[in-house]
């Protein structure tokens, strides 16, 4: 029979870095028409269509029963959480009106102070403080801004965090500018409503510090933003890649120069740069892995990092382990799949095959999938350990078709093993001492009692991933075009959709959600907390995130710049 095996990890090849660049450069120019022209410019368009305003050639032209006031440029050094707004070629500059200086509503500009804008043709123009961030967007121009030009004092509702402004009444209206609205850094807005800092000096100029999280590029070599990144214990690790060689390093947070070599790797092994280092935190340790050579003849490798800040490799080959109280658990996903599998290498010993653990008739650590071409096979990483026994997906015969991928306890003293889920399931968890798992055929998620008693169907819909968050079940499940779709399962109804298509993944961690979105979106990643609300939306693009304990790291998807904040 013929058969197609499957590998325990799927292997992403680097893409050529033109062809990066080529992806970063359409991307950042469909997200900056996306954000500043389309988006705000249809919310104008519709106000145009209601109050008559012609778009065309403005500033020059404003509402047509609007008066037009005087603008010019600020000269004086101006910073929005810390970055500088260079208003002289800029798309967007700072204006002052009145001795005042007012801030455009740019969809970065206004992420980045903590600010959501919204329009209607019913209800006009709203501006509120909102669970929203970004990092500052330098909206650089070619064309040098005039010194002073004509604004537009628009007549169009405007709320301001839910509250109406009478724009035609105010000593310092809000106004429009290249087709988007300004508002003036009173104290009013500023400080009242928005609660900023708000600092003025004759000398290094006006300072504003918004209260939302703030987004910060860290200065850490342009090649660390090429793989996986982490933050462990005031530590930040990364990778910087020379000649044929990959060298991890750590840097303390207080000292990003100040870094120590962590490991090293040969990063080309005939097989091309090899991009595959993934970091996990294991009991409080930071564990990393990396492939080497090709799917059959090479390896993953696995390491440690020890309280020094160094690495040690604890296994290899194509395999999944646990540490358990008699030893190391390792499950086989050597190719060709065989019988048995599963091996204990008692404490203090080197890892070798003679240590046998289970029934040897079981196909330990696999999914088995049939079709017409055969069976597929790939590694299973669901093996959870409770004390001395081990919960593992195994099969007894693999053209058995009917008798696939159970669940099976085997206590490692005895090798007593026991049939516990008599289900073919994709993938399982053990969660609060139960059993939730999802089956193969209508792909839905269960749970069940250790010993496999007291099933219950726990989602409505098709389940990718899932976990329990604050005592609240959530699950992630398909959507359109290759995008996932977040519910929270509810014990009587229908579950919640939390988050429509567009998430491209979820990262459950200790009491929250990090959906990362898809390209082309409003924001690049919505973090929720254990209710499933909104906690903090990110406007940057990211092209890949991580999180660890309160920090969240990410690469840019339009610069590649590497970005963190502290999560809220």
């Amino acid at each position: 029979m013929h058969r197609r095996f499957f590998f325990s990890e799927l292997r992403i090849l680097p893409m050529p870095k033109q062809k990066l660049r080529r992806l970063r450069l359409k991307y950042s120019e469909i997200r900056r028409k996306e954000r500043d022209q389309v988006k705000h410019k249809m919310a104008m368009t519709a106000a145009a269509a209601v109050l008559g305003l012609n778009l065309a050639g403005f500033p020059g032209k404003g509402w047509a029963a609007d008066p037009l006031v005087t603008v010019t440029l600020p000269k004086f050094t101006v910073k929005f959480n810390g970055s500088e707004v260079k208003s002289e070629f800029r798309q967007y500059p700072l204006l002052v009106y009145k001795d005042i200086t007012y801030v455009p509503m740019a969809w970065y500009d206004s992420r980045l102070l903590g600010l959501e804008t919204g329009w209607s043709a019913q209800k006009g123009l709203s501006i509120g403080k909102g669970n929203v961030t970004s990092s500052y967007a330098p909206y650089a121009s070619n064309t040098r801004s005039r010194t002073s030009a004509r604004a537009a004092v628009p007549s169009f509702p405007v709320t301001i965090n839910g509250k109406a402004v009478d724009n035609a009444k105010e000593a310092y209206p809000l106004l429009l500018f290249n087709n988007i609205t300004y508002f003036p850094l009173t104290w009013k807005f500023a400080h009242d409503e928005f609660g900023w800092d708000y600092r003025w000096d004759a000398a290094a100029g006006l300072s504003i510090t918004s209260v939302n999280p703030q987004v910060k590029v860290l200065d850490l070599p342009a090649s660390a933003g090429e793989q996986e990144m982490a933050f462990f214990q005031g530590y930040y690790y990364y990778t910087e890649l020379k000649e044929k060689y990959y060298h991890i390093y750590r840097s303390p947070e207080t000292d990003l120069k100040a870094r120590e070599p962590v490991y090293s790797y040969e990063a080309d092994t005939g097989y091309g740069i090899n991009k595959s280092l993934r970091f996990r935190v294991v009991d409080d340790e930071l564990h990393f892995s990396y492939h080497i050579g090709g799917q059959v003849m090479g390896k993953d490798i696995y390491v440690r990092v020890g309280p020094d800040g160094k690495g040690a490799v604890v296994q290899q080959g194509y395999l999944d382990y646990r540490e358990t109280p008699s030893g190391t658990l390792v499950i086989s996903h050597a190719v060709p799949p065989h019988a048995g599998g599963l091996y204990l290498t008692p404490q203090g010993e080197q890892r070798t095959y003679d240590h046998a653990a289970g029934d040897p008739k079981l196909y330990y650590g696999w999914y088995i999938a049939g079709n017409e071409g055969g069976r597929s096979y790939s590694g299973d990483r669901s093996t959870a350990v409770i004390g001395d026994e081990v919960y593992v997906m195994a099969s007894p015969d693999p053209d058995q078709a009917d008798r696939l991928n159970r669940i099976y306890r085997v206590n490692l003293k005895t090798d007593k093993t026991v049939l516990v889920v008599d289900a073919d399931v994709q993938h399982f968890k053990i969660i609060d001492h139960k059993l939730y798992y999802v089956k193969s055929g209508d792909q839905l998620l269960y749970s069940a009692q250790l010993d496999g008693s007291g099933e219950q169907k726990r989602s409505d819909q098709r389940v990718r991933t899932f976990e329990i968050v604050d005592g609240q079940l959530f699950y992630t499940s398909p959507g359109e075009n290759d995008t996932l779709k977040l519910y929270k399962a509810e014990s009587s109804g229908a579950d919640e959709l939390v988050l429509g298509d567009g998430i491209v993944s979820v990262q459950f961690l200790n009491g929250s959600m990090l959906c990362k979105l898809a390209a082309g979106g409003d924001y690049g990643l919505k973090i929720l907390d254990g209710s499933g609300e909104l906690r903090l939306a990110v406007a940057d693009p990211v092209a890949g995130a991580w999180a660890y304990g309160d920090r969240l790291l990410f690469i840019s998807a339009a610069g590649g710049e590497i970005k963190e904040l502290k999560l809220p």
